[in-house]
């Protein structure tokens, strides 16, 4: 765990969120955050407006699996250059350019169709955003993890809360503009009122594209060297050399490195004992979020109001939290800090089921929406330093894909069926986000029996 000595105020800690390197850490995690919005809150209130039922809207959001298994190519993303823009603009910003691409071309595709007659158009072109949005999260947790050095222990956490905060950042903002921009159309008594925000929604990807131009990247030629040497070395130990055993050698240093490396560290059983809790972690929140805006609009908040308190509110602090959390993380462990965030969650999960079984309330719908966004904001930061101080850095995008994957793998796959829990539930709303606030136990039980030999980069 990052520790510091003890003469170190807690005042001071902030100075490592004014180094410089933290303004390109912030642009990469909007960048992240941007494409949950487009695939998360929007379609769902897409599809809800369009007349289609919670179980529908619910499993729809299968489409986030795709971020359960980017992890199958992260090796590939970094080995593969491609032509002409990684020389121009490096090996990791030309995927994330590229996927970028991907994403505003998929937007302008939404802003021509309509879900009523096209559903399994409009969820595939869906599937293609949540492709290219986990397949650019590959290289932008690397290049943020790459902008610390090895040696710069405290930077780590820093840049963990740093970059979760340009994550909400991307996804709050996305969540304004998307919301605001429909309502404005639709007031306006424009019919396809969704589809002209998404037009908007694809002018934001293109500056963070320009953005993306201004950080800077270690040259990938060095790295591609080492990955030719490992290659060389392995056809060496096999003492034959034809096109079988180059590519036996390609995909041996490629795929099973990372994966023989992190079990070999921890040794096989606290290995698999940290996937499971990065499984379990998060999924009573991944449960309560992909309903909450279904849940806001059933009891009587405007589109207005969710961008207001949900979106607005919940990014400031969001924000100021999710610093705060960072400076917990580094003062107190990332361990301390796992916990405390557990125990957050599963209490302010409950204030959703006093909102629920209470008369429509803005004061309690704003009270919710903020400790959520404050539970989550520790969650969230205690997470991205717990699974950034696990990986080599030897093998930082693959092992940080395998790991971050699979946290998203109990929040997309399992949560996928909250629509139909809900529906289960005969829409009791109040009962279900108890059975959220208990989804966190068995993660936490689990940490602790780990906890003392779990082997941190610290």
């Amino acid at each position: 765990m990052i520790t510091f000595k003890k003469h170190k105020k807690f005042s001071d800690l902030f100075t490592y969120y004014f180094e410089k390197r933290m303004i390109k850490i912030l642009l990469l995690g909007a960048i992240s955050g941007f494409p949950w919005v487009i695939i998360g809150s929007s379609l769902s209130l897409w599809l809800k407006e369009d007349g289609l039922s919670r179980t529908t809207i619910g499993w729809a959001g299968l489409i986030f699996a795709v971020y359960a298994f980017n992890y199958l190519w992260a090796p590939l993303i970094d080995r593969i250059y491609i032509p002409f823009l990684t020389k121009k603009i490096g090996h990791r910003k030309s995927w994330i350019f590229l996927m970028q691409t991907m994403i505003l071309i998929c937007l302008l595709l939404w802003s021509l169709i309509d879900p009523t007659y096209n559903l399994t158009f409009v969820i595939g072109i869906g599937l293609v955003i949540a492709i290219a949005s986990s397949t650019q999260d590959i290289t932008v947790d690397a290049l943020r993890i790459e902008q610390i050095s090895k040696n710069e222990k405290e930077l780590m956490a820093a840049g963990a809360a740093v970059a979760v905060v340009g994550w909400w950042t991307g996804y709050k903002l996305g969540g304004v503009i998307a919301l605001n921009l429909a309502e404005y159309f639709e007031n306006l008594g424009i019919i396809n009122y969704w589809q002209m925000s998404f037009v908007g929604l694809g002018l934001i990807v293109i500056l963070f594209n320009i953005g993306l131009l201004f950080i800077k990247e270690k040259d990938f030629n060095s790295k591609k060297n080492n990955q030719n040497q490992l290659d060389k070395k392995i056809i060496k130990s096999l003492k034959v050399n034809n096109i079988l055993v180059r590519i036996t050698a390609w995909i041996s240093s490629t795929i099973s490195g990372p994966l023989i490396n992190f079990f070999k560290k921890n040794g096989f059983k606290i290995a698999l004992s940290i996937l499971c809790f990065i499984f379990l972690f998060k999924i009573g929140e991944a449960f309560l979020g992909r309903m909450s805006v279904i849940f806001y609009k059933e009891i009587g908040f405007s589109k207005s109001d969710i961008a207001l308190y949900s979106k607005t509110f919940g990014w400031v602090t969001t924000v100021i939290f999710t610093l705060l959390g960072g400076l917990f993380a580094i003062r107190s462990g990332v361990i301390k800090s796992m916990f405390f965030a557990g125990i957050l969650m599963a209490s302010t999960n409950l204030l959703f089921t006093i909102l629920a079984w209470s008369e429509k309330s803005y004061f309690l719908f704003a009270l919710a929406v903020i400790l959520d966004d404050v539970a989550a904001a520790f969650a969230t930061v205690a997470f991205v330093a717990f699974i950034s101080l696990l990986v080599d850095r030897n093998y930082t995008a693959t092992q940080y894909a395998l790991l971050a994957s699979i946290g998203t793998a109990g929040r997309t796959s399992l949560a996928s069926s909250s629509g139909a829990l809900v529906d289960w539930l005969n829409g009791d709303w109040g009962t279900f986000f108890i059975i959220t606030a208990l989804m966190v136990i068995p993660s936490l039980f689990l940490l602790y029996k780990i906890k003392d030999k779990i082997n941190l980069n610290d």
